[in-house]
C-alpha cells in the first residue's frame, strides 16, 4: 500500500528541515541541511523497522523532489539511501544538484 504523501509531515527550521513519517508509534524522518536560498542537501534517512518494506523512505524521498521542484530548489543527496533513490528516478534529475 503506497504512502499517502499527505501523511508526511515537513517540519522547516532556520538551517535544517525534515520530513516525518508517523504510524503506530514509531516516526520515519529525512533530514535536509539548508544550503542558501536554492539548495539543499539530504543528509539522512531513518526508517524504523517496523516501517521498512513499505516504502516509507522513497515516499519521503520523492516528497522532498515535489517541493524542491515547487520552491525552485536543488537536492545534493549525501545519504546514500537517497542518493540511491536519485539513480532508480531519472525524472528527478532537474533538482539533483551535482555540485558536491
Amino acid at each position: 500500500m503506497p504512502i499517502d504523501p499527505d501523511a508526511i509531515v515537513y517540519e522547516d527550521g532556520p538551517k535544517k528541515a525534515r520530513y516525518i513519517h508517523r504510524a503506530e508509534g514509531a516516526e520515519a524522518e529525512l533530514v535536509l541541511s539548508k544550503v542558501g536560498e536554492g539548495r539543499a542537501i539530504i543528509e539522512h534517512t531513518e526508517v524504523p523497522d517496523a516501517m521498512r518494506g513499505l516504502g516509507v523512505g522513497q515516499a519521503m524521498v520523492a516528497r522532498a523532489v515535489v517541493d524542491a521542484r515547487s520552491a525552485g530548489r536543488r537536492l545534493l543527496p549525501l545519504c546514500p539511501f537517497a542518493a540511491a533513490q536519485f539513480r532508480r528516478h531519472p525524472e528527478w534529475e532537474d533538482v539533483l544538484d551535482r555540485r558536491g
